[in-house]
């Protein structure tokens, strides 16, 4: 509406700010531990802070699941902005589909996780995955105009292709080194 104001977000208390970055630290640990599925009571637990202050932070998993992603994500859009640049458009493609595979089998469940919240334009995790998504379609873009994929293969394809690679590492143990070999595979098809 015309003439409305937004009142100024307010930082945290500093005793906030230290449980909410202890949460998150936790989770992250929980997560590693034990997929995205962990017990958040048992985060709170671990955190030493109660269920109330956790779900007052984070009212729901997915909005303590991106919070716990933001370093790994921030690693992922510096590397998509690194491949960017790189000469071999393919090579910078392929490079990006690991590390977005990587980045996605972070931890167990993820990339069921994942899979939702691109359906679901309410879940924190959908902004993530816009991100991921808008740098998939760059560097395919890039590769597409190079001449080293095929010019009907779409964002949307190596997307779920990533996801469905870290899906994999996550239920069968693959290695980098499996996800190469799988990946080659099918980017012999993109050509």
């Amino acid at each position: 509406m015309a003439g409305e104001t937004v009142a100024p977000v307010r930082p945290m208390r500093v005793d906030a700010q230290r449980n909410y970055d202890r949460i998150v630290a936790v989770a992250c640990e929980a997560f590693s531990e034990h997929g995205v599925h962990t017990s958040l009571d048992d985060i709170a637990k671990r955190a030493g802070v109660g269920a109330g202050t956790l779900y007052r932070h984070f009212p729901n998993r997915e909005c303590l699941l991106a919070a716990a992603l933001v370093e790994s994500r921030q690693a992922l859009d510096e590397t998509a902005e690194e491949l960017l640049v790189r000469d071999d458009a393919g090579a910078a493609l392929d490079d990006w589909l690991i590390e977005l595979a990587r980045h996605l089998s972070s931890y167990d469940g993820l990339p069921d996780s994942v899979a939702e919240a691109v359906n679901d334009l309410t879940s924190p995790l959908t902004a993530p995955c816009s991100m991921m998504k808008s740098a998939t379609a760059r560097l395919l873009d890039r590769a597409q105009a190079a001449g080293a994929v095929r010019v009907d293969v779409l964002p949307d394809d190596l997307f779920v292709f990533a996801s469905s690679l870290a899906w994999a590492a996550n239920k069968s143990g693959y290695t980098r080194d499996d996800l190469r070999r799988v990946l080659s595979l099918f980017t012999a098809g993109l050509r």
